[in-house]
């Protein structure tokens, strides 16, 4: 078989795995439907000043929640269970087997891309049908290269993460301890016109408050051109080739211990 067809069945495998354990898969799909549902029950009604107009709280949590989606599908999902694997000793078992390194890989990165484009259809169908969030049309082409662009840099940084993890007990404490912060402060759960100067640069550094100014600049109705956020995007392909850099020079395949 080619190395392609492997990857698809890794691909086929990862799939298997992720949806036999039911309750995982369960809070991974509703969650973010949850926050959606529990940011709008708590600030729903209201509006919030975007460029080019007022828009409401729905139209600013459906991008957040949706950006969320992608980090925890390709960021958190990658960098803990990569590191879960390799501290069980499943990854040198894997390469034991006639399965190409770059196939195992490869299948893990592509399943869970294809869990955060399903995350995205889920959480833009659900804001459009019970919150009036229109769904992005002319800026369709930038909201498809933002969220492309977005799995390919935390994929790649996910698997970047795991070379800072040292054991499967420390990779959910390790894996938190980074993105949850990240989260709060980049624009996606909390809008931060109103947060002091040096807390705007300093998310302006990491490449969550990048990739979600690319998803509301998407989204935003006011939006006259093509929604492209270029700055943002040029941030995101430098952290991209990061994570790429870290992962190719440092990456382990077997625990430390």
């Amino acid at each position: 078989m080619t190395a392609f067809r492997l990857t698809l069945r890794q691909v086929r495998y990862e799939n298997t795995i992720f949806w036999r354990s039911a309750i995982a898969a369960f809070f991974t799909v509703a969650f973010p439907l949850l926050l959606l549902v529990i940011f709008n029950m708590l600030f729903g009604g209201g509006q919030l000043s975007a460029e080019g107009g007022a828009i409401s709280i729905a139209t600013f949590y459906v991008p957040g929640i949706v950006g969320m989606a992608v980090i925890g599908a390709c960021f958190t999902n990658i960098a803990m269970g990569v590191a879960i694997s390799r501290d069980n000793g499943l990854l040198k078992r894997f390469r034991g087997t006639p399965l190409p390194s770059g196939s195992l890989l490869w299948g893990k990165i592509l399943h869970s891309t294809l869990l955060a484009l399903g995350l995205v259809a889920i959480v833009v169908a659900a804001g459009a049908l019970f919150y009036d969030v229109a769904v992005p049309s002319q800026t369709l082409p930038a909201l498809i290269v933002a969220l492309g662009l977005g799995a390919a840099t935390f994929c790649a940084l996910g698997v970047a993460m795991t070379v800072a993890i040292p054991s499967a007990d420390a990779a959910p404490a390790i894996v938190n301890a980074v993105v949850l912060p990240l989260l709060f402060v980049s624009d996606l759960f909390i809008p931060m016109h109103n947060a002091p100067e040096w807390l705007n640069v300093l998310a302006s550094v990491f490449p969550v408050r990048h990739f979600a100014q690319a998803l509301h600049t998407a989204f935003n109705p006011y939006e006259t051109g093509l929604g492209f956020a270029w700055l943002n995007l040029l941030a995101l392909a430098a952290w991209l080739a990061v994570g790429i850099v870290v992962a190719t020079r440092w990456f382990r395949w077997e625990s430390r211990r």
